[in-house]
């Protein structure tokens, strides 16, 4: 199997270009959502640059999930941020 068609382990850093196709949509949508507070990206020590893991490409894949079946971002925030 290529490389670029391997999924990232569950445990692997990914750069945002990699969560966005993981996750199936854009790098300007996984921007937005950091935007938002969406999604928080790690930056681990040494590293430069945003890092997100398997469960942000899970969060984002949900967060695209209710937005595209009528939820608006800002009540997806604001229910994510009460339970935070």
């Amino acid at each position: 199997m290529p490389a670029a068609a391997r999924k990232p382990a569950a445990g692997s850093l990914m750069r945002i270009s990699q969560a966005a196709k993981a996750a199936g949509v854009s790098v300007q949508t996984v921007e937005y959502y950091v935007l938002l507070g969406l999604v928080r990206p790690v930056r681990p020590e040494g590293k430069p640059g945003r890092y997100f893991t398997g469960e942000h490409v899970k969060r984002i894949r949900l967060i695209r999930r209710l937005n595209t079946s009528g939820y608006t971002l800002r009540s997806i925030r604001e229910t994510y941020l009460r339970k935070r």
